[in-house]
């Protein structure tokens, strides 16, 4: 059907492409032999194109001849819009719903241009090439041109490195399936699954750069200079939580992280000891922390603190940035000691763990080996026992370093303890099978089969700025402080794992709201300092 400059919507997309400069070339690949239906639909469809501006200049094309082959179209019906200029191509025909991605890429190329937002083109200019996206969509789904749009912008703006492909699951059922794209928008890149369903701008762009789906999207400041009451270093439970409790105790707060936020927690495969939800991923779990955070305060990720300056206010150095603050409170966390041994990174989730309270439960009724033998390697085991787990310990020397109640106990329970032995690898393909142990003296090896191997052999807390400023620590090098959350040195604060205790996510979170609640308490009775 011919369209009627009469109509409304169609006289206003006239307007549209009169005022664009550029014609927007497409080819239409289509068979009439083997699919003459389809042929139809595409004529008629480039019958309404050409009705509504000459903007949009068609090129035929029947069956899969050389120039299909030279644009990488190998069925039909297809489209490769303005080729020479971005990498699209559309695998079916671009009607129903579609036709609004149709015509907005179609204005967007006329235009020159990609409409892309400041932030997605910070993350789309870090991400290398090439790369080959692909969004799965129908011509009923009203959610699918604003997924596909997204794709089709990056194209356009990174010619050299995005190639996008639109597949309508209509006209290519044969890939739907390959890719399990049952349910629309549905968007992959280098065969990585990125979105399921639409998704904003910005996080789809984050989900491109990551390679996997995001749920959280941080805008990026580019501010040289941040004011503030308080800073936060360190983007776990405990500063995530302190966040909140700053801001709503009327704190202006800034929260930097260098790594992953939520720490160890966003590593942890299952959470099952946090009050009120039984069961949840760790990344899952750190999500929700960062959403519910975002409301109340900036996070600077991948950002990491250099040097932090005494004065009226504090002056915190990063690599991208200073901040000037009132206080400031260390969340740096601590990380657990790591064996360096084969298997033991691509085992880790898998039956290689560092955390028996978090994961021992998986491991009931199972074998399982702890290695260590300090105070945390015999509670490691003890606790273990106590949930019906059959567990050794491994210890490279002929005696324990743990407390005497604690070896006691360890003796009461029958806890078998391997002596002189040291774990050389670890064993297994898709989950830990077992060990290898290595004498001390003798350098004798044996296996020793395990369904699991939980390592604790100690923690290095992340002290570095700290040293740096001077604070005191305890015995067992970490940040010492009054109880209430204050350090050696008044304007410096500490919560969380570097702050030694219990290290479970619930202990830092609640040392996170007390040190908030301090410094909020000591800020409000300080004199009002100017920055």
């Amino acid at each position: 059907m011919t369209p009627t400059s009469a109509d409304p919507t169609i006289r206003q997309l006239q307007e549209l492409f009169d005022r664009v400069p550029h014609t927007i070339p497409v080819h239409v690949f289509v068979d009439p032999v083997r699919s003459p239906e389809n042929t139809r639909l595409a004529d008629d469809f480039m019958a309404t194109v050409t009705g509504i501006t000459p903007k949009i200049v068609f090129h035929r094309h029947e069956g899969i001849d050389d120039t299909a082959r030279r644009l990488g179209i190998d069925r039909t019906p297809a489209l490769a819009i303005a080729p020479e200029r971005a990498h699209i191509r559309y695998f079916g025909l671009p009607l129903g719903e579609e036709s609004r991605t149709f015509i907005e890429v179609a204005l967007l190329l006329g235009a020159g241009k990609d409409g892309l937002s400041a932030q997605s083109r910070k993350i789309l200019d870090r991400i290398p090439g090439p790369k080959r996206i692909r969004v799965f969509v129908s011509l009923t789904c009203p959610y699918c041109p604003q997924q596909a749009l997204h794709a089709l912008r990056a194209a356009i703006a990174a010619p050299d490195r995005i190639h996008t492909e639109i597949i309508d699951i209509q006209w290519n059922q044969d890939l739907a399936e390959r890719y399990g794209a049952y349910s629309v928008p549905q968007t992959y890149a280098d065969e990585a699954l990125i979105g399921q369903g639409a998704q904003a701008e910005e996080l789809f762009f984050a989900s491109l750069e990551a390679g996997a789906p995001q749920q959280i999207f941080i805008p990026e400041s580019d501010a040289e200079e941040v004011r503030t009451d308080l800073v936060i270093v360190g983007a776990g439970p405990a500063g995530l939580t302190a966040g909140i409790y700053a801001a709503r105790s009327g704190l202006t707060t800034a929260i930097i992280e260098r790594g992953p936020l939520g720490g160890q927690v966003a590593t942890t495969p299952v959470v099952e000891n946090y009050p009120g939800l039984s069961r949840v991923p760790g990344k899952t779990l750190v999500d929700i922390m960062v959403a519910h955070a975002l409301e109340y305060v900036p996070i600077f990720p991948h950002e990491e603190v250099l040097a932090i300056a005494a004065g009226s206010p504090w002056t915190v150095r990063t690599t991208r940035r200073r901040f000037f603050t009132r206080a400031v409170l260390l969340a740096t966390g601590a990380r657990y000691r790591r064996l360096d041994v084969p298997g033991e990174t691509r085992l880790a989730g898998r039956g290689v763990s560092y955390c028996s309270t978090c994961d021992g439960p998986l491991y009931q009724g199972k074998r399982a080996i702890v290695v260590g033998g300090g105070n945390s390697a015999v509670t490691e085991a003890l606790h273990l026992k106590h949930i019906g787990v059959d567990v050794t310990l491994v210890h490279r020397r002929d005696r324990l370093r743990a407390h005497d109640h604690l070896v006691r106990a360890l003796e009461h329970e029958a806890i078998p303890v391997r002596w002189n032995s040291q774990v050389v690898e670890i064993l297994g393909q898709e989950k830990v099978t077992g060990v290898v142990l290595a004498d001390t003296g003798t350098n004798a090896t044996s296996q020793v089969a395990s369904d699991a191997v939980f390592i604790a052999v100690g923690y290095d807390p992340e002290t570095t700025l700290a040293r740096q400023l001077g604070l005191r620590l305890d015995d067992n090098g970490f940040i010492a402080h009054d109880g209430a959350q204050r350090t050696s040195l008044p304007g410096i604060y500490v919560a969380g794992d570097v702050a030694g205790g219990f290290r479970q996510i619930v202990t830092a979170t609640g040392a996170g709201a007390a040190a908030a609640l301090t410094i909020a308490q000591d800020l409000t009775t300080a004199m009002p300092t100017e920055h």
